[in-house]
Order: structure tokens, then sequence, then C-alpha cells
């Protein structure tokens, strides 16, 4: 069974909001009111609603790296991945995690990049150049 996700979480600023995920990721937007926007995040529903941002600790080991818990991510073919990390450095985007192959070599080998939106909510957006080995062991 394929299906699209929906998460909502909180931002500080609608306008900026609107900046980053349309103007530096290229996020679609959708409906939206004075208190929410949605935006098409890599085909799935993300809304984000002005409000405290959740609280993150950096308590997740993966490979080297101890990583912003929870986060919210997105997986990418290798070809987009690779752009989109060149249009975030464009952009000036302070990254968390700069752009690292992780599992090199391994079943599961992923291009991953961490940084931060405006209202500080945690992003990992991956690249794979073969989806098959998304959940290879």
């Amino acid at each position: 069974m394929h299906s699209r996700f929906h998460l909502a979480y909180h931002v500080t600023d609608l306008d900026e909001a609107r900046s980053f995920y349309g103007g530096v990721l290229g996020c679609e937007e959708g409906r939206s009111t004075d208190t929410w926007v949605d935006f098409d995040f890599f085909g799935h529903q993300l809304s984000l609603h002005l409000g405290q941002p959740f609280a993150t600790t950096r308590t997740g080991k993966v490979g080297d790296h101890m990583v912003l818990m929870p986060h919210l991510g997105a997986v990418l073919p290798l070809q987009d991945w690779l752009e989109l990390a060149r249009r975030i450095e464009d952009k000036g985007v302070a990254l968390d995690i700069p752009p690292v192959v992780r599992f090199e070599g391994e079943p599961g080998e992923q291009r991953t990049m961490f940084f931060l939106d405006p209202s500080g909510n945690p992003i990992e957006i991956k690249g794979f150049r073969d989806f098959d080995a998304i959940f290879a062991r």
C-alpha cells in the first residue's frame, strides 16, 4: 500500500515559512488561512501552523552523527537531492550536518543533510541512487 503522509507542526512566522519552504525548498503552496499554510513537501502534505515549535534534543545516534530528534525528512532520488543541496548552498542556508555519504558501500548507502527551518524545526533530506535500497538490511 502506498500513500502520502500528512504532518502538521508549528512555525513562528508564516511569511518566513512561505519564503523558506516555497522559495528555498521549492515546495508548492496549497491552502492557507491567517494561522496556517499547507505545502506539497516532496509529494506529502505539510501543514504549518502558527505556534511554539516542538522541543528537540540531539539524541539520535546515526552513523557518526548525533542528530536532532524529532525531525521531519524526505527521501529523494539522488539527482534531485544533488540539485536541492546546490540550491540550499546557493541560498546560504546554514547546515546542521553538511551533505555527507552515510553507510558508504553498505546496504542502504545514502546521502544526507540536516538543516533548520527559520523557526528551528530540523529537517533531514536523504538521497538514494537506488530506491530499492531504502529499506535494505
